[in-house]
């Protein structure tokens, strides 16, 4: 079903397959922003766990192209991920479409490290996603010339429109309940700092594990013993740093897979006639090996230059910091093998319908809720509100995948 036996190469060919491997790709990325925001919330620095991260996550792209991408004998039809890696003097338009693509995930993803601390697992993954798609989704659309339906692709582009509208919503209303609830121990914590929080509330650095064990999730003594412990202090800060940081991210990752779209599929002909275009496999090699150079010169700059008021650190004792990076790693591991398999069914049935992978947040919700008891005791519109975004979310995600077309496979 899966394997193009002439090609020599690991292909995906059929519906079936592609949706197969969205599905994959739906678990694996909806999975690793919720390892991040667990570590963050235990207070492991954000750069010490997006540096170990990205180098797995750069391993997972080298383990695609040498596998799926050296399956058989390479042809000059389908040439292997080894010979298209020797030929970029020929291919090199497209290696730097897929590169730039490398630099929006790496710019995207670092921006939700931060927006995960901000406003919570649940909108961050909503409101990204939604704008991944409403941008990233229409370029597709048209760049793949008309692969999807455009009616049903289309009416679940304004179904993740109005998920941005609710997400923002939920993410207003639970800000309201939190400083309600803070309220009642501090009588205003909008003007509080967080040291001040700490020395009105005497939560001590040596009680903050026993604190966050016994008081109930969602209340407001577990807001303070939260706070005192994660890495990113966030109360009293703007609503509107959040949501910028976070709709920032969403452009971000908007980009990327319109330019791995154009350097696999090469619709504005930059490649020489004759030149083989770029196989899934060297493409995701090098959009993997551009995000991976990014993200470690910013995040080692940003443990001598913090921002958000995160602690300063220094490589060295980023080396030293294994509390917590057996998860970095694994997140890592998720999300390169979540993005090489999007792009591996994006390939076979259009890569508008992989955006379909965008309901990631479904995932991360539930990991969101379980894991870190995001929206305990929160208000009644607040609970409305997140069940109304996540059932707009499900309906979108079910229109792009039933808009889903067959690409015909050609490599030339």
């Amino acid at each position: 079903m899966m394997i193009a036996q002439e090609l020599g190469i690991y292909v995906v060919e059929s519906k079936g397959g592609a949706i197969l491997c969205l599905l994959l790709s739906l678990l694996c990325l909806g999975t690793w922003p919720a390892l991040m925001a667990l570590l963050e919330r235990r207070g492991r620095l954000p750069q010490h766990t997006y540096l170990d991260y990205s180098i797995t996550n750069f391993l997972a792209a080298i383990f695609i192209a040498f596998v799926f991408g050296g399956i058989g004998e390479s042809t000059h039809e389908a040439p292997s991920f080894i010979t298209q890696f020797t030929q970029i003097q020929d291919n090199w338009p497209s290696v730097l479409f897929a590169m730039a693509g490398g630099v929006g995930l790496s710019i995207g993803n670092l921006a939700t490290q931060y927006s995960l601390a901000f406003v919570g697992l649940s909108v961050t993954e909503v409101t990204a996603a939604s704008i991944t798609v409403v941008v990233g989704t229409t370029v597709n659309y048209f760049l793949d010339n008309g692969l999807n339906r455009a009616d049903i692709l289309f009416s679940g582009v304004g179904c993740f429109l109005v998920a941005v509208c609710l997400g923002s919503a939920v993410h207003s209303s639970n800000s309201a309940d939190i400083k309600a609830k803070l309220g009642k121990l501090s009588g205003d914590c909008e003007t509080v700092t967080p040291e001040e929080c700490q020395r009105l509330f005497g939560v001590e650095e040596e009680e903050e594990e026993k604190e966050m064990e016994n008081v109930k999730e969602g209340s407001a003594a577990f807001l303070i013993a939260l706070e005192n412990k994660r890495a990113i202090k966030v109360l009293g800060k703007s609503m509107v740093v959040g949501l910028g940081i976070t709709f920032f991210a969403g452009l971000s990752f908007s980009l990327f897979s319109p330019l791995f779209n154009l350097a696999t599929n090469d619709q504005w002909h930059t490649l020489k006639q004759g030149v083989p275009k770029l196989i899934v496999y060297t493409a995701f090699f090098y959009f993997s090996l551009s995000c991976f150079v990014i993200a470690v010169a910013l995040n080692i700059s940003f443990l001598y230059k913090p921002v958000l008021d995160s602690p300063r650190s220094s490589f060295r004792e980023y080396l030293s910091d294994w509390n917590g990076r057996g998860w970095a790693l694994a997140a890592g591991l998720l999300c390169g093998f979540g993005n090489g398999l999007q792009f591996m069914g994006g390939q076979a049935a259009g890569y508008a319908a992989s955006d379909a992978v965008q309901a990631l947040p479904l995932v991360s919700t539930f990991w969101g809720i379980y894991l870190f008891g995001e929206y305990r005791r929160s208000s009644t519109r607040t609970y409305a509100l997140l069940v109304g975004m996540l059932v707009m979310f499900t309906v979108a995600v079910g229109l792009l995948m039933a808009s889903a077309g067959e690409r015909e496979t050609r490599f030339t």
